[in-house]
């Protein structure tokens, strides 16, 4: 018996980000997020939270100054030199295009992108606050496991 919730994905990647209302601008023009919610205080500055969709995927994110307990629990890259405990990976109908994108604006290259062994393409890079991230056009529902 699954416990999952029968819905559009249920695994969604929380963040939090200093500046968030530039980032999510950002994360819609470097990576080709929509926004599908977004829910700021009265300056606008701080957003309590967001939601970016990507096809039938989503991350949802919220400023590290919006105060709560859930977002206290979160490390910033640049707290803990750079490192993350997670990573969103991304699958993308072009990684070239995606890789070209990103890189013009401004996403800092990890990886670049390349041909995997197991399969497809694929590239990590890093946003303007630092968090990793993975896009590739390899599609683990689709290809055969091992």
């Amino acid at each position: 018996m699954s416990n999952a919730k029968d819905t559009v994905a249920t695994i969604i990647p929380g963040m939090r980000y200093r500046d968030a209302p530039a980032m999510i601008e950002w994360l819609c023009k470097a990576f080709g997020f929509e926004k599908h919610a977004v829910y700021t205080d009265d300056s606008g500055k701080t957003v309590q939270h967001a939601q970016l969709t990507f096809g039938n995927g989503m991350v949802m994110l919220g400023s590290v100054a919006n105060g709560s307990e859930w977002g206290r629990r979160i490390a910033q890259p640049d707290e803990i030199g750079g490192r993350e405990t997670q990573c969103p990976c991304v699958i993308v109908s072009d990684c070239k295009a995606h890789y070209e994108r990103a890189q013009a604006a401004g996403a800092a290259i990890v990886d670049a992108l390349e041909t995997k062994e197991y399969g497809g393409s694929g590239y990590s890079c890093r946003d303007p606050e630092g968090h990793l991230w993975w896009f590739g056009d390899y599609d683990p529902w689709t290809e055969p496991a091992e």
